[in-house]
């Protein structure tokens, strides 16, 4: 991975430590890392893997071409507030979820109205921990393209990218891919307890709802075709899927996951105005 310059990682907790094992497994020298965490664990983790660590920030911090603040957002106010005298020209990425630009921003600046301009928000989600996340990522308004390349580069060390035009489709992000784990680990639940139900061991039941959720999402991936062809194809007139769907249509379960949706997005709007 050819990144100039070190990275500083605000905050050394679990996706953090997921960024970097990703950055690092991607080529980059342990030396271009900075972790700054109050949590003694957490540093001597870090150290571990040759990183360089502290408990508050100094010079090393200002020395970081790129800051990634990965603190809880109830938090994040403080930490810019002891972090901002050794800012200089980084940029800077949020993954602290639901604080807007605005806010950072104007924290992050020399004034209310000089706010920060290098900045973006990015909203990664867990299967992160395994390589296999997904991230929404917006821009200051007027980010440079380099900028928003290399933003782009050191997200994809944990999985794909999708950038989008403003906040929000980031909250829409927000109810869709970063709370979308959940939903899946409610579903392959249900199946693994259904599967129990009518007779399999649970391990049988993990082990079949694991592979038909892997496989099922790896064929959608690989297909030129729509989900709803693909499960059109797989659902014969008056064969068992059709029994099943019809129980699905029955409880208005795409309804009740669209609504689901909608209320994490305006979950999502409501926190960051609270937040900001």
């Amino acid at each position: 991975m050819q990144i100039q310059g070190s990275i500083a990682f605000i905050g050394g907790g679990n996706m953090a430590s997921a960024l970097g094992n990703g950055l690092l497994a991607g080529g980059l020298a342990p030396s271009q890392l900075h972790v700054l965490d109050v949590d003694t664990a957490i540093r001597e983790a870090w150290r571990q893997r040759g990183v360089g660590v502290a408990e508050a920030p100094d010079e090393r911090l200002a020395a970081c071409s790129v800051w990634v603040y990965a603190v809880k957002p109830q938090v994040m106010r403080e930490v810019v507030a002891s972090t901002r005298p050794w800012l200089r020209e980084a940029l800077v990425i949020s993954i602290a979820a639901g604080l807007r630009l605005s806010s950072l921003g104007g924290w992050l600046g020399v004034s209310a109205d000089r706010p920060w301009s290098r900045l973006v928000r990015g909203m990664p989600n867990t299967p992160a921990l395994v390589g296999a996340g997904i991230t929404g990522l917006v821009a200051q308004e007027g980010l440079a393209e380099a900028d928003r390349a290399l933003a782009g580069q050191l997200m994809r060390a944990v999985g794909d990218i999708v950038w989008v035009d403003d906040e929000p489709a980031l909250d829409v992000v927000t109810a869709l891919s970063g709370s979308g784990p959940a939903y899946v680990f409610l579903f392959l639940q249900a199946l693994i307890d259904g599967g129990v139900a009518l007779g399999l061991s649970p391990e049988q039941a993990r082990v079949l709802a694991l592979g038909t959720l892997s496989g099922a999402t790896r064929l959608a991936a690989n297909s030129t075709e729509s989900p709803a062809v693909l499960r059109q194809r797989v659902t014969s007139k008056g064969g068992t899927t059709a029994a099943a769907l019809e129980v699905f249509e029955s409880h208005g379960w795409a309804q009740a996951v669209g609504e689901a949706m909608a209320a994490a997005a305006l979950r999502a709007g409501t926190l960051a105005d609270q937040l900001g």
